[in-house]
This record gives structure tokens, sequence and C-alpha cells, in this order.
């Protein structure tokens, strides 16, 4: 009777050991599949987590600023917020104009229809516009703003003027 005992505690022995054994390989190749995964994430570069995506809210402004920058050979728009963030350019040279034509009222127009349909998704309403420059395309760029949808609030002309500015040159000697 006591040699069964003996027995039956050497089989639960026995198998506890082998249970431990068994877990303690499930828990290495729990580890090893971790550090592959780790591995496998570091080598691709990207963390593929489906939990932390956030979704980007997109913002809602109301009120907007207009720069436009009309020179002799370029016309350049940009609409930002009462912020200064900009949501929005372009040139007329992006738009693919060169040489004379850049600076001309149509090349500024096609610039306002270009910036005001990437401004468009951020529901812009109300326009501050700020002209600065001398070029031929500030009537154009305003009046293409307001055909755009835009109601301007504000039209200012904030064209840099020296005052007695830079040294004149000394006079010719003949």
């Amino acid at each position: 009777m006591a040699e069964e005992i003996i027995k039956k505690e050497e089989e639960t022995k026995k198998d506890e050991v082998a249970e431990k054994k068994a877990e303690d390989l499930n828990v290495a190749k729990k580890a090893e599949d971790v550090k592959t995964a780790d591995s496998a994430k570091a080598s691709s570069g990207r963390e593929e987590d489906p939990k932390k995506k956030v979704k980007k809210i997109k913002r809602q402004i109301a009120k907007g600023r207009a720069t436009v920058k009309c020179s002799y050979n370029n016309t350049m728009v940009s609409i930002s917020d009462s912020n200064g963030g900009v949501l929005g350019w372009a040139s007329s040279g992006l738009l693919g104009f060169k040489g004379a034509k850049k600076a001309t009222p149509y090349a500024a127009t096609q610039v306002v229809a270009n910036v005001s349909e990437k401004v468009r998704k951020y529901g812009v309403r109300e326009l501050e516009v700020y002209v600065r420059g001398v070029g031929s395309g500030r009537e154009a760029s305003v009046r293409a703003l307001a055909n755009n949808g835009f109601d301007l609030t504000v039209i200012k002309d904030v064209t840099p003027i020296p005052h007695n500015g830079c040294r004149a040159k000394k006079p010719r000697r003949i």
C-alpha cells in the first residue's frame, strides 16, 4: 500500500515536471515570436498596430487672409487663416506660365482659381485681401477672388514705400 502511494507521488511529480517543461517551451516560443515580430517591424520601418489609428479632423475656417504679390515678372497668391498659417498658395510660374506671360492679368486669374480650389476644403468664406507690388495682375487677382465665391471684407494696398530710401547714385561727370 505504501509502495502504491509512493508510485502515485512519483507519477504526479513527473507530470508536474513535464507540465513545467511544456510551459517553459511555450514561454520561450512566445518570446521568440515577439523578437521576430519586433525585428520584422524594425526592418519594415513601420508599425502595424490597428488600435492606434487616429482620424484626422479637417479644420473649418470661416475667415481668411489673402496675400497677393504682383511684381513685374510674377504673380503670387497665398491664402492663410487669421493666425498666419498658410492654407494654400500658388504662383503663375507654378502653373506653367513662362517669361513675360507670368505677369499678365490672365495668369493672375488662373493663379487665384488654383488657390481657391485648394482652399475650398477648409470652408473659407470671408477674405481680407492685402495686395503688394506694382504688377499688372493686381486688379485681375482681386476681381478673380470676388468671382470665385469669396466675400471680400478688406482690400488693402501694402506695397512697401521707401521713406527717403537708399542713397542715390553720384551724378555723372561729363
